[in-house]
């Protein structure tokens, strides 16, 4: 019989979080998604909405992190599996080198992944106490290997170098993380997306799925089969690993 799991999912309105959390009503699990805003977002499987509960804050906070856990403690009485989905950026994310600001640079830096870090101090704080516990996060192939500049050429998208800093970085942590607390019943991994459609301009469409095996961008969708296995306890021996789901594009 398969366990319903209490879960905590950060930017759970957003693009990713979002479907990963209709995914997961869906299997009948307790969800509360953090989020600075809920405008404008409903949920397909809104049949298991007595199962979700919504926690409005600015999650790249230290004491709304900690308010978000403990409101989870509160409302559920542990917490199973936490995902990190939270993608905040400054309004001009997106510039080429020349062009950045520091002040926004560093600013997206310690919202990302400074807060990713603190996340993890105190829910990895909660499943200590419960000697057991789930962490999931999400970082990119631009984690692990370059963007394709070709893919970009006549368009107005770009991928800027702080984004593969704060994705690399992630995976970093989750590996740091998963040995430092060996023999703790903990379970520490992230998944690293290929592109995920979001009106992307055709011409970056058509460039990047070149470089694909079958499908090029992905839709959110595609990542919700392995985060139901990876909550499940048929990966409970995955721990400290970065899974790839690109389409084959970093072959």
């Amino acid at each position: 019989m398969k366990k319903i799991k209490n879960i905590l999912i950060t930017g759970g309105a957003g693009r990713i979080g979002k479907v990963i959390t209709d995914a997961l009503l869906y299997e009948n699990h307790k969800i509360i998604i953090g989020d600075i805003t809920f405008k404008n977002i409903n949920f397909r499987n809104d049949q298991f909405k007595n199962n979700l509960f919504k926690f409005k804050s600015d999650l790249t906070k230290e004491k709304n992190i900690q308010n978000f856990i403990k409101f989870g403690v509160k409302k559920f009485g542990s917490i199973d599996v936490l995902i990190h989905c939270a993608y905040p950026k400054t309004k001009d994310w997106g510039k080429t080198l020349d062009k950045i600001n520091q002040k926004n640079l560093n600013k997206n830096i310690t919202d990302n992944l400074g807060s990713s870090i603190i996340l993890s101090k105190y829910i990895i704080r909660q499943f200590l106490k419960q000697k057991e516990g789930n962490l999931i996060f999400l970082s990119s192939i631009y984690g692990l290997a370059t963007p394709k500049f070709e893919d970009y050429n006549k368009t107005d998208v770009f991928s800027p170098v702080e984004y593969g800093a704060i994705k690399s970085g992630i995976i970093s942590t989750i590996k740091f993380l998963a040995k430092y607390y060996k023999n703790k019943n903990l379970r520490i991994n992230c998944i690293s997306p290929g592109g995920i459609k979001d009106n992307q301009p055709h011409s970056f469409v058509k460039n990047y799925a070149k470089n694909c095996n079958s499908k090029g961008l992905l839709n959110a969708d595609d990542l919700s089969g392995l985060i139901k296995f990876l909550i499940s306890e048929e990966s409970k021996y995955i721990n400290g690993q970065n899974i790839v789901v690109d389409d084959g594009w970093s072959l």
